[in-house]
């Protein structure tokens, strides 16, 4: 596969199998769906990034654990994260998702008001002025994120590009929020990024696929096949390169190849 198609005919496949799956009908089974539950912008962006952060593992438990994460805040994200008490924060007991528990919860939710009360909420922590590239904005919102106190364990769930992790989930809450093609799977509500900037959300499936078609040649997937695999979809649509993810991840679940 790696050299039978020209560069033309793995254009053609990704953008087919993109008109494939970039598609309403994605959402319901696709973590996509907790945010599409909301319809405020502060409620999409908290459900969102919330629901991105436990996004690793089985998608049946994803989907079930982030909507525990929306019932114990009330269905209504943004006004507890910004008005939550201590006697609500018990919400949050007994919450798990892998080696994300209550305590991570309860960071989060305390940071998230942070960010809203100083730094223009989840949005404005994403804006970098003489930004080089997405993985300095993604640094600095990391930075931003972890400013209040916390125990060291609870920084293993926000990746960071600048120490070569992939930063999957971040990149991919960061094409939910950014991307706008009118297709009603992805929101379009931030305008501080350009859809051009995103890189690709990397993962097992993504990557596998990406090698069979001979679109990526580095063999982990870190941040340096990121930058590999985001400079080759930019070949294929300058504007919009991480419009691919789907095709990408629609053809690794269907072992299309």
């Amino acid at each position: 596969m790696k050299s039978e198609l020209r560069f033309s005919e793995i254009k053609d496949l990704l953008d087919h199998q993109h008109n494939r799956f970039n598609h309403p009908d994605f959402i319901e089974n696709d973590p996509i769906s907790i945010p599409h539950l909301f319809s405020k912008k502060e409620d999409i962006e908290i459900a969102g990034f919330l629901t991105a952060t436990i996004s690793w593992g089985n998608r049946k438990a994803i989907l079930t654990n982030a909507k525990s994460m929306m019932q114990r805040m009330d269905n209504d994200p943004y006004h507890f994260v910004l008005n939550h008490t201590k006697k609500d924060l018990s919400n949050l007991n007994g919450f798990v998702h892998r080696t994300f528990n209550a305590r991570d919860f309860e960071f989060f939710i305390k940071s998230l008001k942070n960010l809203y009360l100083k730094h223009q909420g989840l949005e404005g922590a994403f804006a970098v002025l003489n930004e080089t590239g997405l993985a300095d904005r993604i640094h600095h919102f990391r930075n931003l994120f972890l400013k209040i106190n916390h125990p060291n364990r609870l920084e293993k769930h926000i990746s960071d590009p600048l120490k070569n992790s992939s930063a999957k989930r971040i990149c991919m809450y960061l094409r939910w929020m950014v991307r706008n093609d009118m297709r009603k799977v992805d929101f379009g509500i931030w305008k501080t990024i350009k859809p051009a900037e995103l890189c690709l959300p990397l993962d097992i499936h993504t990557g596998n696929i990406s090698r069979r078609l001979g679109i990526l040649a580095r063999t982990q997937n870190d941040w340096k096949s990121v930058t590999e695999l985001t400079t080759f979809l930019r070949k294929c649509d300058a504007n919009d390169p991480v419009k691919y993810d789907f095709a990408l991840f629609g053809m690794g679940i269907e072992k299309l190849l």
